[in-house]
């Protein structure tokens, strides 16, 4: 038993450099590497988290600008179609009144022509009781007798 202690002894005399180059290594691995790896993931995960907040910011003003865009739109087409309607209004408005003025031009001539009709029957008809009353003068003469003292 003594020999086993002896043995585990001289094992761990034997192995107390290694030991010590090994708690070197920790040491120097955790201050050269995995300190500067710590610090570079913590820099990288606030920056691509705030590049996350700042890139849902410039999306949510995004959506706000397109909103915002898209009500302009709306307001824009909106006027376009209250303006043509008011010209279609003013259209048909200028059309009536057109056919208003074509109506009463229209009954204003006819008025005319009637009254050009019956100044012309009118005369027509002066000449045919002109022509009518020489007309009876002549069948009053061809009728009577020559001897009721009449002339031929």
């Amino acid at each position: 038993m003594q020999e086993i202690i002896q043995q585990l002894g001289d094992l761990v005399l034997a192995s107390l450099p290694t030991l010590i180059l090994f708690i070197i290594l920790v040491l120097a691995y955790q201050g050269l590497v995995q300190g500067p790896l710590s610090r570079t993931l913590k820099e990288r995960r606030a920056r691509t988290s705030g590049a996350m907040e700042g890139a849902n910011r410039a999306i949510a003003a995004a959506e706000a600008k397109a909103a915002e865009y898209a009500d302009k739109l709306r307001q824009a087409r909106a006027e376009v179609f209250r303006a043509r309607e008011q010209r279609l209004h003013q259209w048909a408005q200028e059309r009536d009144s057109a056919l208003d003025a074509a109506r009463k031009a229209s009954v204003q001539r006819v008025l005319e022509a009637r009254l050009g009709i019956n100044n012309e029957a009118a005369a027509a008809r002066n000449v045919v009781m002109a022509g009518a009353e020489q007309l009876a003068e002549q069948v009053v003469r061809a009728v009577m007798p020559a001897t009721a003292g009449g002339t031929r």
